[in-house]
């Protein structure tokens, strides 16, 4: 259980493409061979949304690398994956991702104190480019300014 504590596979890109709203944590639908190979750590979620089906939320394009000692009961890389929210929050989602210029957006996959696979989506707004240009400012002016106090 130790070895699996430290898995936070993250979406980088989320923050910088996105302006992030609201954060929540759900549980995922998952095959024997996907969270084996999740507390490997061979996992992304860099080009994944969330998108509603009749019957829930649903994470595509999710890539999670078949496990290496599975056999033919081996899962498929790329399948949608239910994410698992209370009825309040997914009414909530449903709500505001229909908006315009909404989306929804896996943030980091983690496991939890007990070892189940967690992953923390973020309902999000679109950021244009002078956002994008700003953004890299501040992290460029707050690099600048950590170097200057190390001296």
């Amino acid at each position: 259980m130790a070895i699996s504590a430290n898995i936070n596979i993250k979406n980088k890109r989320a923050s910088f493409e996105y302006h992030l709203l609201d954060k929540y944590i759900a549980g995922i639908g998952l095959l024997g061979t996907e969270i084996k190979s999740i507390r490997q750590g061979k996992a992304n979620i860099n080009d994944s949304f969330c998108t509603f089906f009749e019957d829930g939320l649903y994470i595509r394009n999710m890539h999670i690398a078949e496990y290496s000692f599975g056999s033919f009961y081996n899962h498929e890389a790329k399948r949608d994956r239910q994410l698992l929210l209370t009825k309040k929050e997914l009414k909530k989602l449903k709500e505001k991702g229909e908006e315009k210029g909404f989306t929804i957006v896996p943030l980091r996959i983690f496991i939890n104190e007990r070892g189940y696979a967690k992953v923390e989506i973020a309902l999000a707004q679109g950021k244009k480019d002078f956002d994008k240009r700003d953004t890299i400012k501040e992290r460029e002016s707050k690099r600048e300014l950590d170097r200057v106090m190390k001296r």
